[in-house]
């Protein structure tokens, strides 16, 4: 017997329709003429947690970090009991296993944890589904693969897994713990390898707000006209050595502005063309989206959150109307040329859209640079199916996201942008006065970009270069017409909303601190997954450390967010080191590299950090400041000879004091010799132990079970 395992139910079903009949549907299978399809529901395993490595973990102690698991364990998630017992009953009967994971490293590790958790020794194979029509299903079967070719891509998702797990458990536990000791007396701080410099991204841009001082300065503008040609605008370039500018090169002094173009309007009103370039250029499409792509636009267009974005691609994807959603891949197989003509053809039917007119015109022949077999992995850009589509049946967001997808399809059958761009420079009075242009010879796919209000950011771009200069040539004489001054103010940098954190998560490079790893790091994939950075996003709101707020959903930090990050190294907080972890995991599902290497690294930051913050500073803390520490607050605590007021940092510090009325006696304290600090204990050490030790409510346990699947 031949058996599919599929990663969800959607999936399988869609697969056994494409299989030979007869059909028969079971309790979580379904049986075909061509074997038997089954399912999981996501992950069926999860990683285990602390309490069952040792039930002793249950409790939190900061003595106990950081935990390393010598040999990792994974147990079965109750929701999904049942089905894992279908799907193991099935592998026992099987011959043969057909592995139909969603096409990426995730998917891949979905049914091969699957199969090593169950011992599985019989042959697999691997298809990959990139869209759920038939015709894209029946091109998979044909295509079937050996499993073991993806044994990296396992390997890559399973060392992001147990590295979330190690950064996760262990350093929000020793923060959490610190916090407790500087008075939060109810704060769980979740810490993880990517959510956590996501959120200081946040953070350090509300402060660059917050410090901004505006500067004003100001711009002279000034028009020249050639013998035959119309007037066109230039721009002063001023300098140093007569005008007085600050130290971004910008002229500050509106008096010295004013006087500049007031003096180009004396005699002689003669300029000249001293250079003027004249190059021919072509910009090809843009290339498909990516779902961070498809993410970052729909948030800049139509003001869509990254998780409805996604929800969104996930339904037109299980409505066979799209490929794979998940996707990190801007290019399409060579082979899938091959259907351009039959779904060009469906969007030319489809008369009340301007995709019909746009298809219409499109060339099903025409390759563009999108189609590179040497850029695809396991799957590729998001596109249109062969499957007709009924927009009138879509939602409006199914239909606007429908439509960007498809917009970038035709493009890659329409012809290139092409244009001259031109650069004149003028010399007047001794002063140099610059201009910039383009004239457009074809407009290709850009007239697709035009077609509305609110299009994509490239298109929007209106700047100097739009500009359309007259014929000239250098050594022209150019006779000045006008000068007007023009008073600028420099802004803040823009609040993030979530796609355009999306986008910062996805570009980490430019906010990376070191500058030799920016370099390094310049097309690494960003830090997260396609299909997790929605989620990190989305949860760092839900858990309140962002607030959204307006129809853009702006995004602002909270109390505890400059708590949790101020408390934080940087090593934590800046994205270079999991920026670098990032790329690792990208060569290593490339081949390169070994998860217990990178593992050894994650382990060696996770035990720096958990010692780092047995001497955090946390601030904003309830209670009464220890004298002697300044970290820790004092406690008020039972002992056996009476009531005594302890360092809430002990054993760190071992600073106590008698009790006063309910409050602690400073004069009479007790500072024993010998200890580390100088500070020594009144009462026995386990009266403190239940201080520095902590158990979660129940709740705060469901939290903080969930970091590792959080990142």
């Amino acid at each position: 017997m031949r058996l599919y395992i599929a990663e969800k139910p959607s999936v399988g079903r869609a697969l056994a329709a494409c299989l030979p009949a007869p059909h028969r549907k079971g309790s979580g299978w379904i049986e075909t003429g061509g074997g038997v399809v089954t399912w999981l529901f996501g992950h069926v395993l999860r990683q285990a947690e602390p309490e069952e490595y040792n039930p002793a973990l249950k409790r939190w102690r900061a003595e106990d970090l950081p935990i390393l698991p010598k040999e990792w364990h994974l147990v079965v998630n109750e929701s999904a009991a049942q089905q894992f017992a279908v799907v193991k009953g099935l592998i026992a009967r099987a011959d043969e296993i057909v592995h139909a994971g969603d096409p990426d490293r995730e998917g891949q590790l979905l049914v091969d944890e699957v199969l090593d958790f169950l011992g599985n020794t019989k042959p697999v194979r691997r298809i990959l589904i990139n869209a759920l029509d038939d015709k894209s299903i029946h091109d998979a079967l044909n295509d079937l693969r050996d499993n073991e070719d993806f044994l990296p891509l396992k390997l890559s998702a399973l060392a992001r897994a147990r590295a979330d797990w190690l950064i996760g458990m262990n350093l929000s536990r020793a923060y959490t713990l610190a916090a407790r000791r500087a008075g939060h007396a109810r704060l769980v701080l979740p810490i993880g390898r990517v959510k956590t410099p996501t959120l200081a991204l946040v953070v350090r841009r509300e402060r660059e707000i917050e410090h901004f001082t505006p500067a004003t300065y100001y711009l002279v503008d000034a028009l020249f006209r050639t013998e035959e040609g119309e007037p066109f605008r230039t721009r002063w370039k001023p300098s140093e050595e007569r005008t007085p500018l600050d130290p971004e090169g910008r002229l500050v002094d509106r008096a010295a502005a004013d006087a500049a173009a007031a003096s180009f309007g004396e005699p002689p009103a003669d300029g000249v063309v001293t250079k003027y370039e004249r190059k021919k250029k072509e910009e090809p499409p843009p290339l498909p989206f990516s779902l961070s792509a498809l993410q970052v636009l729909a948030g800049k267009r139509y003001g869509y959150e990254p998780q409805q974005v996604l929800d969104t691609a996930q339904k037109l994807y299980e409505e066979k109307l799209t490929s794979y959603p998940r996707s990190d891949a801007e290019y399409l197989p060579v082979s899938q040329h091959k259907d351009a003509a039959k779904i060009l053809g469906n969007l030319a039917a489809l008369s009340d859209t301007p995709l019909a007119g746009w298809a219409r015109a499109a060339d099903a022949a025409q390759k563009s640079r999108a189609w590179n077999d040497a850029k695809i992995s396991a799957h590729h850009a998001i596109i249109p199916t062969t499957v007709p589509v009924n927009l009138a049946r879509l939602t409006a967001v199914e239909r606007n996201i429908y439509e960007l997808i498809a917009r970038a399809y035709i493009a890659q059958f329409c012809p290139n942008y092409v244009y001259d761009q031109t650069k004149a420079e003028v010399t007047h009075h001794g002063e140099t006065f610059t201009a910039r242009g383009r004239t457009e010879r074809t407009a290709g796919w850009r007239t697709m970009y035009r077609a509305g209000k609110n299009e994509s950011e490239d298109a929007e771009k209106e700047d100097e270069e739009s500009t359309v200069l007259p014929p000239m040539k250098k050594g022209d004489a150019a006779a000045f017409v006008s000068a007007e001054t023009k008073e600028r103010q420099t802004k803040p940098p823009a609040r993030f909303t979530p796609a355009t954190l999306l986008q910062g998560m996805k570009e980490i490079h430019k906010y990376v601190k070191d500058e030799a790893a920016k370099k390094m790091l310049r097309d690494v994939s960003g830090i997260g997954t396609e299909a997790t950075r929605a989620s990190i996003i989305e949860d760092l709101i839900r858990r309140k450390f962002l607030h959204a707020a307006g129809k853009k959903k702006v995004l602002t930090p909270t109390a505890e967010a400059y708590l949790l990050i101020d408390a934080l190294p940087d090593t934590m907080t800046y994205p270079d080191a999991t920026a670098i972890w990032e790329d690792q995991l990208h060569a290593m599902a490339d081949g390169v590299g070994t998860p217990e290497e990178f593992l050894a690294g994650q382990a060696a930051f996770a035990r720096d950090l958990c010692e780092a913050a047995r001497t955090a500073q946390i601030t904003g803390g309830e209670g009464i400041p220890c004298p002697a520490c300044g970290r820790g607050v004092m406690l008020k605590r039972k002992g056996k000879h009476g009531d005594f007021w302890g360092c809430s940092a002990f054993p760190q510090c071992r600073m106590t004091a008698d009790d006063a009325g309910g409050k602690p006696n400073f004069a009479g304290r007790r500072v024993p010799r010998g200890s580390a600090d100088g500070m020594g204990a009144h009462p026995p050490a386990a009266a403190m132990t239940a201080r520095r030790s902590y158990t979660p409510t129940a709740d705060e346990q469901a939290e903080m079970d969930a970091l590792f699947f959080d990142q």
